[in-house]
């Protein structure tokens, strides 16, 4: 079934005319849990994330160590390649969201330092195994950035998960790190986030600290787009790439292409061309059983985004 639904994914996503596709994540049970789908050492009752619509999702609790990953992002990328004919970008989790399974009350002998050491390589083996393996470049999800702020607004859990990530980023090349990228979002899931109503202006100087040589940012579905921009132009940095969410995966109605194209034309008064890129906002299904967006509204609005992007290209001159 899996194999099928990642086949369909890969095929349509081709048809949209992408330079660059994924898997969709078909075959994970969510984007944030693959790599412990099946471990021992854990409990149900860990962190819970609420949402704007009063939903809430729950990570599990790491009960023992030492902690390794059960499942690495590229034994889906081996999937995906075997139907794709264009190069293909592998997602993977951030280490910082992995670190929220450990309990605060501690692990008897297994100490938060020992454990945060476990994590880190099993992170950069995730996203290393994922380039060995062909992937075009690595996606690292960073929805808890935005959201840490809402809990903690003194920000020292995010400085601590900016910490975090890169010391994992810090074990690749500078060649390597072109490939590794940093996604941010509100956390989309059954058409509702967790963190939109957190100010960008308190996440993205801190965010661009990460050591990525891209940055996938959600962006079509803030309120004022042109203020976001500046502060992007602001502090990134002068040599990493910017992929602007130009599709609000939450809102039903299919975006047209001249709509992508103003977004895209927007963008570019605020970041240079040759560093600018686009994307979706956030995944469309980034759990398994979020079937608020159907298969058939999805792929139209990557469509849109792809035939967007082209007519942008057209009038800056670029295509």
């Amino acid at each position: 079934m899996y194999d099928a639904a990642v086949r369909d994914t890969i095929d349509r996503f081709q048809e949209t005319g992408s330079p660059v596709i994924s898997d969709g994540e078909q075959a994970k049970p969510s984007f944030a849990t693959y790599p412990i789908q099946g471990l021992k050492d854990l409990a149900p009752d860990g962190v819970i994330i609420t949402f704007a619509d009063g939903h809430t999702r729950q990570l599990p609790r790491l009960t023992a160590g030492p902690f390794h990953y059960h499942a690495y992002a590229a034994t889906y990328l081996d999937r995906a390649k075997r139907h794709a004919r264009v190069p293909v970008k592998q997602s993977v989790i951030a280490a910082s969201a992995l670190s929220l399974l450990y309990p605060q009350e501690g692990i008897g002998a297994y100490s938060q330092e020992a454990f945060l050491e476990d994590l880190v390589r099993e992170a950069e083996t995730d996203i290393r195994e994922s380039l060995r393996k062909g992937a075009y470049n690595v996606q690292m999800d960073f929805t808890e950035g935005r959201l840490s702020l809402k809990l903690d607004p003194s920000k020292q859990v995010l400085r601590s998960f900016i910490d975090l990530n890169n010391a994992v980023i810090d074990r690749f090349s500078e060649e390597q790190r072109k490939r590794i990228g940093v996604h941010t979002c509100p956390g989309g899931d059954m058409d509702s986030t967790h963190s939109l109503d957190v100010d960008y202006a308190e996440l993205l100087p801190m965010l661009f600290e990460l050591k990525a040589g891209t940055f996938y940012i959600q962006l079509a579905s803030e309120p004022d787009r042109p203020r976001v921009l500046s502060i992007i132009k602001e502090h990134a940095p002068p040599d990493c790439r910017i992929f602007v969410g130009v599709i609000d995966p939450i809102d039903p109605r299919v975006e047209t292409p001249e709509e992508v194209r103003d977004r895209v034309l927007e963008a570019a008064e605020y970041i240079p061309v040759d560093r600018l890129g686009t994307c979706d906002d956030c995944g469309f299904s980034p759990f398994g059983d979020d079937t608020s967006t159907s298969r058939q509204t999805a792929f139209a609005k990557i469509r849109a985004r792809v035939e967007g992007t082209q007519l942008a290209s057209k009038e800056l001159g670029i295509a």
